[in-house]
């Protein structure tokens, strides 16, 4: 944290946010059609002392008293959810992901608001408790909310991933300052009204626009951060935060598998890795992006994906379609790289793999097989629509093959049922595993998940746990008999002990 007077140092130095303007990219049209300001460092500082000062109201509202407020959000949010949606859907190229987005992000803010009570309790402290060593001694806990958290959020899914994490740290009491992607903006504005008709909320809720000077200075200027996003960029951010000694929780890429066992039913299998292989245009952390087949049912998976596949329509067609536009232009270059590498190598395009220009850029659901682990396209993270398919000959290949990676975001199981699922799902490390399905991780928040490998790091951002991440614990500890006085510890001479010693010696 920066000391009170070297933060009046840097606000003197330049109060006026920054003059530097970030063109956005329309994905759909290929067209810049849109800025953000981006804010330098004295301007983020700014808007962090704003939020620092309001943050202890905040907190003494209590959980009940911020769950209230929160609600209000939610209500607002619902109101004017068509106007967010509809900045979404520009950014990202997809319309029906952006209303979903949206009523998601208000549903888990509602959520928030009940749970938050309940795991946090309504007084400053716990009920004191007697010491099991100590009999004259009782012990109680105090919750204390980090005061000023930051948020650095990726552009695949901008109001969820921008909200996510601060919700529950609003719900703990903390303060919350969020730098969106400069990829997706659009969206700030009209959340940013909403969250003007909550001026409670507004006191201690911030969005800052800009690249990554943006992001570094947030990082500067926060107790606690949170990034969901590159593994490189989270290693500059992990550094930073080790640093200045503040915690870092980290949500980084994937390069999930999912293993097709002999006994699943092939259609219900390949529904479920059509859809999270290409949901997003496979724009998703947790997209399917490995998918491993016993070799007893391997061909006929193929056949019945690809045919599925080539029925998927882009959303550039003239009746729209499943599979909007790749978002930010750069990974066009990626999704080239992989599949030009994995041809060079052997591998065989069984659909897709064409891309389609106009205005912005489109690609088809790529089935691609005769795939190997020495190929780009079965190590690194991918982010496209594409569905690698390879044949395994037991179970323990197949875990092998699913555990040869670097990363451990989520993983997929299917067989004739979840219990024929399990055994296998135990065998795989990776923090979600969707037992009959693929993507179940983002579609319930309730489960506690950790990442395994280079895909994060830090507690757990679903389930009940999360909230926990953004408060410290204090221990208030109660002597309610005689104070043991110092003569307790009186030691003999110290010459005796020196004689001790010799004697030892001699001996």
């Amino acid at each position: 944290m920066i000391a009170p007077a070297e933060r009046s140092a840097v606000r003197s130095a330049r109060a006026e946010p920054s003059a530097r303007r970030l063109p956005v990219r329309n994905p759909v049209t290929g067209r810049v059609d849109y800025e953000v300001p981006a804010l330098d460092r004295a301007a983020v500082a700014t808007e962090a002392e704003r939020l620092r000062r309001a943050q202890p109201r905040w907190a003494a509202l209590g959980a009940s008293g911020r769950a209230e407020v929160l609600l209000a959000f939610a209500a607002v949010i619902e109101r004017r959810q068509e106007a967010i949606a509809a900045a979404l859907s520009v950014d990202t190229g997809r319309t029906l992901l952006s209303r979903r987005e949206v009523e998601g992000a208000a549903r888990n803010i509602r959520r928030w608001a009940r749970l938050a009570p309940q795991l946090l309790g309504t007084g400053p402290h716990g009920e004191f408790r007697p010491s099991a060593i100590l009999p004259d001694v009782s012990y109680a806990g105090q919750l204390v909310p980090y005061p000023l958290a930051g948020f650095i959020s990726p552009w695949n899914f901008p109001v969820t991933l921008s909200l996510i994490d601060a919700v529950p740290a609003l719900a703990a009491g903390s303060a919350a300052l969020v730098k969106p992607s400069e990829i997706t903006p659009r969206f700030v504005d009209p959340l940013r009204a909403a969250l003007a008709e909550v001026p409670q909320l507004a006191e201690v809720l911030a969005f800052v626009t800009g690249d990554a000077e943006t992001g570094i200075a947030l990082v500067d200027e926060v107790d606690l951060v949170c990034f969901t996003g590159s593994v490189p960029t989270g290693r500059l951010v992990a550094r930073q935060a080790a640093g200045r000694l503040i915690p870092a929780f980290l949500e980084l890429g994937g390069k999930d598998p999912a293993i097709v066992l002999a006994g699943a039913d092939v259609e219900r299998a390949t529904d479920a890795v059509l859809r999270g292989s290409v949901l997003n245009a496979g724009q998703v952390c947790l997209s399917i992006e490995r998918i491993y087949v016993d070799q007893r049912i391997h061909d006929a998976f193929v056949e019945r994906l690809v045919e599925k596949a080539q029925a998927v329509r882009l959303s550039c067609a003239p009746e729209g379609g499943e599979v909007g536009p790749i978002i930010h232009a750069p990974q066009v270059d990626v999704i080239r790289r992989h599949l030009a590498d994995a041809v060079e190598r052997g591998a065989r395009i069984r659909c897709g793999g064409a891309f389609v220009e106009n205005g912005g850029t489109w690609l088809a659901p790529t089935v691609v097989t005769h795939v190997n682990h020495g190929m780009a396209l079965m190590r690194e993270e991918t982010f496209g629509p594409i569905l690698p398919v390879m044949p395994f000959a037991d179970e323990d290949e197949a875990v092998f093959l699913a555990n040869d990676t670097d990363f451990g975001l989520s993983a997929a199981v299917l067989a004739e049922s979840p219990e024929a699922a399990l055994p296998l799902a135990l065998r795989v490390n990776a923090g979600g595993i969707s037992l009959n399905d693929c993507g179940l991780t983002i579609q319930t928040y309730e489960p506690e998940k950790t990442s395994f490998g280079c895909s994060g790091l830090g507690g757990s951002r679903m389930g009940p746990a999360s909230i926990f991440r953004f408060v410290r614990r204090k221990a208030l500890i109660a002597q309610r008999g005689r104070p043991q006085p110092l003569a307790d510890y009186r030691d003999p001479p110290a010459e005796t002990i020196g004689s001790r010693g010799r004697a030892a010696d001699a001996a």
